[in-house]
């Protein structure tokens, strides 16, 4: 897999698209992160007060059999309160439904709180529930607050409310602008842009496509992930366009619904019918437009697309070769490191260093230090599919190679 992007002890910018993008910085230092997780945790002492041994993780310590969940046991005995869990939608991804909401209760459960103890709900993509869920677990005795936002403005709405109640909030996913959380868990999300960026170039040679003609998509542009991803793979894309030997054709706004991001395309490729390669954010908006790629006569493996969020429907278009890759982020590792955040700050507890392994600045805040746990994802293709999404449980062999797919992943070696 690409490397060369430090994944700790690192400063990532976040800025609203209206800001003129800052570059990442990897530049602050272990002695910087503990002080800014000291100062956002609900106490500065490492120990809680009923005395006892800390447990002490790190971001290496989660792996898929939850085994380091057990090891916070002992802080659930030492706080009190609710852990309330609130996801943004079931659209933009599957994954909410299908891994967050299951791994973030297998998680939550096996930390030792009982299922009175939290809850886990998810918006459905409105902005009213996601406040007024935030606002009914408060009530109820929520203690910590993890939250996807579903955009900035009601994100930062929630967390002033958590905050005048004294409910701490971490970040699930996506950052707030302009938010006061205390802490923000998330995969290195510029990283994953380069993945993208960087599979697209290696799908291109892969594939033999000649003079690479590229329309460049994005992801919603109120979504500070979508802009960090956007400036991941700009990076890699900009020295092949500023060359001539790729050309970019268009750059369609931006969107994380399907049918619109198809929309997008559809015009742009009307424009432009001598596209041949394509950089798409995601599965679930790159799904729809492969679709309409094949109605057009597009063969298999002669143009690339990429992908993120390792779908059922994205892998199967990688075996088949309309896909190129798909950027997997084991939503397993975020889970745990999310509960395990939550259970050290129900405890009043200071997380451990090794925990909270990054920092980012929010420059709609002053450019205020956020800390934060940042993982890292995987570029999936026919080459290690087996041993990432398949050994990781994520998505079965039998799923991927059912049907007419059986060929292709035969083909493949899976």
């Amino acid at each position: 897999m690409p490397g060369g992007v430090p994944l700790t002890d690192e400063v990532v910018f976040l800025r609203s698209v209206s800001k003129v993008v800052a570059s990442v910085a990897v530049a602050s230092s272990a002695a910087l992160l503990v002080a800014a997780c000291g100062s956002s945790s609900p106490s500065s002492s490492s120990s809680g007060s009923t005395g006892g041994a800390v447990p002490q993780l790190s971001t290496s310590s989660f792996t898929l059999d939850f085994s380091a969940m057990a090891k916070l046991k002992p802080l659930a005995s030492r706080g009190s309160g609710n852990v309330a869990v609130i996801l943004p939608d079931t659209v933009s991804s599957t994954r909410y439904v299908e891994f967050d909401a299951p791994y973030l209760t297998k998680s939550l459960t096996l930390a030792g709180l009982k299922a009175s103890q939290f809850t886990v709900q998810n918006a459905q993509g409105s902005d009213a529930t996601e406040y007024s869920d935030a606002q009914a677990a408060i009530t109820k005795g929520a203690k910590v607050l993890i939250m996807d936002p579903i955009d900035p403005g009601v994100g930062a709405k929630i967390e002033s409310y958590a905050k005048s109640h004294g409910v701490p909030v971490i970040d699930y996913d996506r950052i707030t602008l302009g938010g006061s959380r205390k802490f923000y868990v998330s995969f290195n999300n510029v990283f994953v842009g380069t993945l993208l960026g960087q599979g697209l170039e290696s799908c291109v040679k892969a594939w033999g496509v000649k003079s690479p003609k590229v329309i460049v998509m994005k992801g919603d542009p109120t979504d500070n992930n979508a802009t960090l991803f956007a400036d991941g793979y700009d990076a890699v894309l900009a020295p092949l366009f500023s060359s001539g030997s790729w050309k970019n054709l268009a750059t369609p706004a931006g969107t994380w619904t399907p049918t619109v991001a198809l929309t997008e395309f559809q015009a742009a490729f009307t424009k432009n019918p001598s596209a041949n390669a394509l950089l798409s954010p995601n599965d679930e908006n790159a799904a729809p437009i492969i679709h309409y790629l094949q109605t057009k006569g597009i063969k298999a493996k002669t143009f690339p697309v990429t992908g993120q969020d390792a779908t059922l429907t994205g892998l199967q278009n990688i075996v088949s070769g309309y896909q190129c890759g798909t950027v997997y982020k084991p939503i397993y590792l975020e889970a745990q490191a999310s509960v395990a955040l939550a259970m050290y700050l129900r405890a009043g507890i200071t997380p451990p260093a090794a925990l909270v392994n990054g920092s980012v600045k929010d420059v709609d805040e002053s450019n205020t230090p956020v800390p934060s746990i940042l993982l890292k994802p995987e570029w999936v293709t026919t080459a290690n599919m087996a041993s990432t999404v398949i050994s990781d449980n994520f998505v079965s062999k039998a799923q991927i190679c059912a049907g007419s797919f059986a060929a292709d992943c035969t083909k493949a070696g899976i």
